[in-house]
């Protein structure tokens, strides 16, 4: 038995959820994926996945061997990686999804820059504002802003905070007065970014004491760009990162409100596939973007 591609094909199966995924990403059969976990459980004395007709499932001791065995994997394969990618030179299609209003704002007038830095790199940018699975879809990294990252596989790269500001223009609150509490966004028309996880409640703090208050309105929009549009032509009031309208501000279109209360801060993370090499072209764009959008 060849244990560290018996450990690779057990890994891959669990990953893929069959053997036939399995033997996909190995470049194997089926049946060599099958065989070399069966001589990987005669080895260890113990059957590590329960098998049927339909369905694939751990038992209790492989759910602990996979814990344990997918670090070590993980260990070396990055150890090789990095010896390989200090003399390797970034190149290839970078597949990168990222979220699109701060894309436009804060990251595309600078992709030129970055292709003309590595020649022989090309970039595949989807600007989605939706969460998508970057393993299923086949992307290598995604720009995530999240208030909480899920429990996954995937590495995470902290790379900015999304300051957030309640605004609205000069005409709104003429028309339907400025809230003095957070309290008083009940009598408000609330624009609101549907993708957001605080879309119906948002929250703020002043004084060490946190209000978290449910806000309706007649417009919900998938993207903040819609919501600005919204904002600067009077329709009502929102709570929106602060980057996204801060030309606004200066200029006196919107006009802050609450200024006085802090509010959302969302982090911004890179995220890719820890079970994937960090190859050149990966890793030189994830220290573009920690350069570009600033640190944390």
């Amino acid at each position: 038995m060849d244990k560290l591609t018996a450990l690779r094909a057990f890994r891959e199966a669990v990953d893929q959820g069959s053997f036939a995924g399995a033997a996909r990403r190995l470049g194997l059969s089926p049946a060599a994926i099958s065989k070399n976990i069966g001589e990987l459980e005669a080895h260890l004395g113990t059957r590590l996945l329960n098998r049927t007709t339909r369905r694939m499932s751990l038992t209790e001791a492989g759910e602990d061997y996979y814990g344990r065995i997918r670090r070590v994997l993980r260990d070396l394969e990055d150890a090789d990686t990095s010896l390989t990618a200090m003399r390797a030179q970034p190149r290839g299609t970078l597949r990168v999804s990222a979220p699109m209003t701060l894309s436009l704002i804060a990251l595309t007038p600078h992709i030129p820059g970055f292709l003309d830095r590595y020649p022989d790199v090309s970039l595949d940018l989807s600007l989605d504002d939706r969460r998508i699975n970057i393993v299923e879809e086949g992307v290598d990294l995604a720009l995530r802003g999240t208030d909480q990252l899920e429990n996954s596989s995937l590495i995470a790269r902290k790379l900015m905070v999304l300051d957030h500001v309640l605004c609205a223009s000069p005409d709104y609150l003429a028309n339907h007065g400025c809230p003095q509490h957070p309290r008083d966004l009940a009598h408000h028309n609330c624009l609101r970014f549907s993708l957001s996880g605080h879309a119906n409640s948002w929250t703020f703090s002043r004084d060490g004491k946190e209000t978290t208050v449910p806000v309706t309105g007649r417009y919900t929009a998938g993207s903040s760009l819609a919501i600005r549009d919204a904002l600067r032509a009077g329709f009502g009031i929102s709570l929106i990162p602060r980057i996204y309208v801060a030309d606004d501000l200066t200029s006196g279109t919107l006009t802050q409100v609450l200024g006085d209360w802090q509010s959302n801060r969302t982090p911004v993370y890179a995220v890719y596939p820890s079970r994937q090499y960090l190859v050149p072209k990966v890793r030189c764009f994830i220290d573009f973007l920690a350069e570009t959008l600033g640190p944390a």
